[in-house]
């Protein structure tokens, strides 16, 4: 059993150092799935990585428990987690512009302000994988694993409980789905 997952098992049970020593351990990891994810952003990456990362971890601490079971589990929901924060980041930004006036909690200053130019794909891809939930879960996960958190196909597959080979399928599946679902 590795470092995270007894790590994860200290932090279910309560244990705010444990939760801590997660981050430190897997930052460079999540780091890179924010990377991944917002690589089409504004020029200074950096600011925006460490933004979506810091969002993630005060939205991760503030639930009564920890779900994953390990490291890759860990990923995934890190990966959900930062859907949401761009999602939520993008939609208001979108309000903003609209001079919307209705009430809005601000994420962080430096995370709305470096959104990806193409904020409008985000909120397509995101009720595209709505869509796609209802007709198939697990195709929905895979490609929200992808898309947003930016895993390789054995790291899906360790989430899932699959082999590689069968996460490219349902990627291969998802792909098309959402490819008529956007194009529509």
């Amino acid at each position: 059993m590795g470092e995270v997952t007894l790590l994860i098992g200290a932090a279910r049970a309560g244990d705010r150092g444990a939760f801590d020593k997660i981050f430190e351990l897997l930052y460079p990891e999540l780091r890179q799935v924010a990377r991944r994810r917002l690589a089409h952003g504004s020029r200074d990456g950096a600011m925006e990585t460490t933004a979506l990362v810091n969002e993630c971890y005060m939205k991760l601490l503030k639930q009564e428990s920890l779900t994953p079971a390990d490291r890759a589990h860990f990923l995934a929901y890190a990966a959900t987690v930062m859907r949401s924060i761009i999602v939520d980041a993008v939609r208001f930004a979108k309000t903003d512009r609209r001079g919307g006036d209705a009430e809005q909690v601000t994420l962080n200053s430096e995370l709305i302000g470096t959104l990806p130019a193409e904020s409008d794909e985000v909120l397509d891809v995101h009720a595209a994988l709505e869509e796609l939930s209802h007709i198939d879960e697990r195709l929905a996960r895979v490609a929200e694993m992808r898309y947003f958190g930016g895993l390789e196909d054995e790291e899906i597959g360790e989430v899932l409980g699959v082999s590689g080979r069968t996460v490219r399928r349902y990627w291969e599946k998802a792909r098309l789905l959402l490819a008529h679902a956007l194009r529509n």
